[in-house]
């Protein structure tokens, strides 16, 4: 006889701590006092999957990364995010001097955590933040309230509260993840998604394009279906002779199993006796616009997520975004990944440093480094020189991003206009220097 789990089970096992979604979903099932009138919250029908989007098809953060155009938005995001250098500044009265020793720079550009390298790091949370609306990273700190590890938390396991007194009101975290303990929160580091709403960000998966994507699965299922039966399923078989319904179903057996499916398709030529003629119908992929449908859930998905369709494969419409790699790594910056880049850096300079003496920045233009011609042109306008003006780059700086060897001097200067002229010499004098005043071209 084979042990069946029973009811008890089921409560027994929701009430031993662990996930919040089943602590909830145990007490609003023990809140109702009838099942069949039980009503429960979003989180806890989304989790059980049984909140289908408009297609009939339930759509989950797991379900919705197996669409190939959500994957890409996600995959494209992510792995930007996941590349991009954060660099650490100390504020001065001169500006900004950027700080390359600090431990901080390790755990933010390397390693977070033993488990986990940087780009694994914030493309996890990236990923989080975009399907679920929050991703969560706990920060571990020695005996001096410094950081010593970034442990990032899967959202599932993060329960959040509102904490309100007369004097504060803030967050609490509750994590299970292989323990449970609650979390200050200045000792996590929160990513919510657009939308926030002091306790949760919006999931770009549930708010914008729940129903796009249960499009696309059900799509993807019949075309599936469509092609596994020979991508030529209505075929009329006609005949001038009566059958019985026992003649009628052999004869359709017979005919799926020798014609239809990939496996059949093309292998062997019909052949009909006793006056019998196949007809197809008329209609295909074509006709019924499957194709075209398709084309349109991938654009559906990448305006959910901000992402321009060209980028993720999507090129049978025109862009605006301009041409050269530049122009569309520019605008993608610009438009899509501004908005994460800028409440990341908030999130951890209050959370890390929590004054203003120091601050972390992303590098922005580390995108151009794949186009030589781009960062060729940046990197000439940034020296300046005659013709072009003062600079706002020494070529120190330069060879430090490019991973060379300072060369002191001049080249640790911009290049100002005014080095050149000599003494006497009216403003717009445009003589050269001598042999020793180097332009920013000679020093490089």
């Amino acid at each position: 006889m084979t042990n069946q789990t029973t009811w008890g089970d089921v409560r027994g096992r929701a009430a031993v701590p662990g996930s919040p979604i089943l602590q909830r979903w145990l007490a609003e099932r023990q809140a109702s006092r009838q099942v069949h009138n039980a009503t429960y919250s979003e989180d806890v029908m989304q989790a059980f999957g049984v909140q289908p989007a408009a297609a009939g098809v339930h759509v989950t953060p797991q379900t919705a990364m197996r669409v190939s155009a959500v994957f890409a938005c996600v995959r494209l995001i992510a792995g930007a995010i996941a590349t991009l250098p954060i660099h650490l500044y100390r504020s001065s009265a001169d500006g900004r001097q950027r700080i390359d020793n600090d431990p901080l720079w390790w755990l933010l550009n390397e390693q977070p955590t033993a488990r986990y390298t940087a780009a694994s790091h914030w493309e996890l949370v990236t990923a989080a933040m975009l399907l679920r609306g929050d991703g969560y990273t706990f920060i571990g700190r020695n005996a001096l309230g410094q950081p010593k590890e970034l442990v990032p938390l899967p959202h599932g396991s993060v329960h959040v509260e509102r904490y309100k007194t007369p004097g504060s009101d803030v967050l609490k975290y509750y994590v299970n993840d292989i323990t449970t303990f609650g979390v200050d929160a200045a000792d996590m580091l929160h990513f919510p998604g657009f939308g926030f709403d002091g306790e949760h960000g919006l999931s770009v998966i549930r708010w914008a394009a729940q129903n796009a994507t249960g499009n696309a699965m059900a799509m993807d299922e019949y075309s599936g279906k469509f092609f596994a039966n020979g991508a030529h399923p209505s075929v009329v078989l006609e005949t001038d002779k009566k059958m019985g319904n026992e003649q009628i179903s052999s004869l359709q057996v017979a005919f799926t199993n020798k014609y239809s499916g990939l496996v059949n398709a093309h292998r062997l030529p019909l052949v009909l006796t006793e006056g019998m003629k196949a007809n197809q119908l008329t209609m295909n992929a074509q006709d019924s616009q499957l194709l075209e449908g398709r084309k349109f859930q991938v654009v559906d998905i990448a305006r959910a997520f901000g992402v321009p369709p060209h980028m993720i494969g999507e090129t049978s419409g025109s862009t605006s975004w301009g041409t050269g790699l530049e122009q569309m790594a520019r605008a993608f910056v610009t438009y899509t990944l501004q908005p994460h880049l800028v409440r990341i850096e908030q999130e951890l300079n209050r959370k890390l440093f929590r004054n203003a003496g120091r601050f972390v920045e992303f590098n922005r233009d580390a995108l151009m480094q794949g186009d030589s011609k781009a960062e060729s042109d940046y990197f000439k306008a940034a020296l300046g020189g005659p013709g072009s003006g003062p600079g706002w780059l020494s070529v120190d700086e330069v060879r430090r991003m490019k991973n060379q060897a300072p060369i002191g001097g001049r080249a640790a200067r911009p290049f100002d206009p005014r080095d050149m002229q000599p003494a006497g010499a009216a403003p717009d004098n445009t003589s050269q220097g001598t042999d020793d005043e180097e332009t920013p071209a000679d020093a490089a």
